[in-house]
């Protein structure tokens, strides 16, 4: 998933920048070329803001290359293990944040609180990650990549917050509880059911595969949206539900379905699942994709995509991939 920051650069600055990035790694490079690196650097704020990225994800990279992630995690295991507070808990985390020891998932320019927030969750996954959890009331979950949820279960209501990423869930029936899920944009009531909801970045997508849910926003709209459906709802607006997306839920099997799927949205989802930055030109983002990708082997879908479609794939670095027009 490209990063909030990056989505911001323009994806020419940000391939200059990786090329630059590559020359001035270079031993022999010459006082020549830095300074035309420091006269394209100079030429605008967009480039400026692409080589501070593209280092920050070199550096992010390195880390992981040297197995810090590993020190930061055995850390927070010790930690789970004593006896103290959440308070020393994100202290704790904010010490390893600050000396890189977060790994991989914090070079992605989500805020701080976002990266602990998976961290101190009482499930999470970090990127390429997916996993099943069996709850305490016999329902059961499935958390796709980058995603962080806490379980609120008490004698009146079986509550999930899901504060980023995507869960599946098919719940078991409990007349006296109700099942909800909570996200920033509204709550929904499962009424016997089993169904997927995604936090993005200003909505919640909801798709229902059996039985029904209801839906009341922030600001208290309510719609119930009936199975094969999907909606994706805001904090102010329900709009009308559309035919749910076939394959919606295949992540759970390690697959990326694709019908008439746009190749940038594509592009995006196999970012989930890889280390390292994963771009698509936006001249080539609108192409419609059609098949089935293995999410957690991206380079066997890029070179699926590569073979079927009039793209190109290439490979600055081992951390930085772009696809592009084949011209």
């Amino acid at each position: 998933m490209p990063s909030v920051a990056s989505n911001s650069i323009s994806h020419a600055s940000l391939e200059q920048a990786a090329q630059w990035y590559v020359q001035l790694n270079d031993q022999q490079v010459g006082e020549h070329e830095r300074q035309r690196w420091q006269a394209w650097l100079a030429q605008s704020g967009d480039h400026q803001a692409a080589w501070r990225y593209v280092e920050r994800v070199g550096q992010r990279f390195a880390a992981l290359q040297d197995d810090q992630p590993q020190a930061a995690g055995l850390v927070l295991r010790n930690t789970a293990r004593s006896p103290i507070t959440r308070r020393q808990t994100v202290k704790s985390l904010l010490i390893l944040a600050s000396g890189g020891l977060l790994g991989w998932n914090a070079w992605r320019e989500t805020s701080l609180p976002d990266a602990l927030g998976r961290w101190t969750a009482d499930i999470s996954t970090g990127t390429g990650e997916t996993r099943e959890s069996l709850l305490s009331d016999g329902s059961r979950i499935w958390l796709n990549a980058l995603s962080a949820l806490n379980v609120r279960f008490d004698t009146t209501q079986r509550l999930l917050l899901l504060s980023a990423g995507e869960v599946l869930i098919d719940t078991a029936k409990d007349s006296r509880r109700p099942f909800l899920v909570q996200t920033a944009q509204g709550r929904m009531r499962a009424l016997g059911t089993r169904f997927s909801v995604r936090q993005e970045e200003q909505q919640t997508l909801l798709n229902v595969y059996e039985g029904a849910v209801e839906v009341r926003t922030t600001q208290g709209q309510v719609q119930v949206v009936e199975a094969g459906r999907q909606l994706a709802f805001t904090q102010s607006h329900i709009p009308p539900s559309s035919e749910a997306a076939a394959g919606r839920e295949a992540w759970r099997r390690g697959v990326l379905l694709a019908d008439n799927l746009p190749l940038g949205e594509l592009i995006e989802e196999l970012n989930r699942y890889r280390h390292g930055h994963l771009a698509c030109d936006p001249a080539i983002a609108g192409l419609p994709v059609m098949g089935s990708f293995p999410l957690k082997d991206s380079d066997q879908a890029l070179r699926l995509l590569e073979a079927a479609l009039p793209i190109r794939v290439e490979k600055t670095l081992a951390w930085w991939v772009s696809v592009g027009p084949n011209v």
